[in-house]
């Protein structure tokens, strides 16, 4: 399949003519009106550092339903112990720049270009983009960022320097996310300790759907806080 050369028209091909790897499209830029129309079409950039911008929509679809999500026995006890103070929108160029630092085996660099860095702190001031964090004291220790249109979240990356901190974030921020009647998290592709959480995989028709009915809902517009009643249920072990 061909590779779409993007205009300067805030256009994007459908997200259907995706390749095999999922690549759809080369070029554009990261103004926040392209992405938010990219997210809401199931596509996101992910492109190494002095390379142009590469569109991506994988399928089939990793989502995890926030009805759906399922903590462990094992975490379920991390959490009772309620090792780490969880937060929302407090530290997010803290956890972005922790992102983009945390090697990954799979990778051969940080995708989290400097680009895209300003990009998402761009969104996150404009109430768009997110986080959560998890700290020990006053260090930050883990946590995780995205974004929000409507009722999707769209997950993009998660660090930890201490054991299971970004999955307690993770496991937080879903449960605030079932209590604000959010109705997918977009996990983009497979990775084992999603799967743990009950995320599934929906086939692309399927996940461009629900995607189209939830960020027809109204937004919420960041900073987020969390609920006292989440916290409180987190620290029991959640559900």
């Amino acid at each position: 399949m061909p590779v779409y050369q993007l205009p300067k028209d805030l256009v994007f091909p459908d997200p259907a003519l995706a390749d095999d790897e999922g690549l759809l499209a080369v070029g554009g830029d990261l103004s926040p009106e392209r992405l938010v129309l990219a997210y809401q079409n199931g596509i996101f950039p992910w492109y190494s550092e002095g390379r142009p911008i590469l569109w991506w929509c994988p399928r089939p679809r990793l989502v995890l339903l926030p009805e759906e999500l399922r903590v462990n026995r094992s975490l379920r006890k991390v959490m009772r112990r309620a090792p780490y103070r969880i937060t929302l929108d407090t530290a997010f160029e803290a956890v972005l720049e922790a992102c983009a630092q945390t090697p990954r085996p799979e990778q051969g660099g940080t995708w989290i270009t400097t680009d895209m860095r300003s990009a998402y702190v761009e969104l996150h001031r404009l109430g768009i983009a997110h986080s959560v964090e998890a700290w020990q004291g006053d260090t930050l220790v883990g946590g995780l960022y995205g974004l929000a249109l409507g009722t999707a979240f769209f997950g993009e990356s998660m660090f930890a320097r201490a054991p299971d901190a970004s999955k307690v974030a993770f496991a937080t921020l879903v449960q605030q996310l079932r209590v604000w009647s959010f109705q997918l998290v977009d996990c983009q592709v497979v990775t084992e300790h999603l799967v743990r959480f009950g995320a599934r995989e929906f086939e692309l028709g399927d996940f461009l759907g629900q995607l189209h009915v939830a960020t027809q809902e109204r937004h919420r517009k960041g900073p987020w806080r969390f609920d006292p009643e989440v916290l409180e249920a987190a620290a029991a072990g959640g559900r």
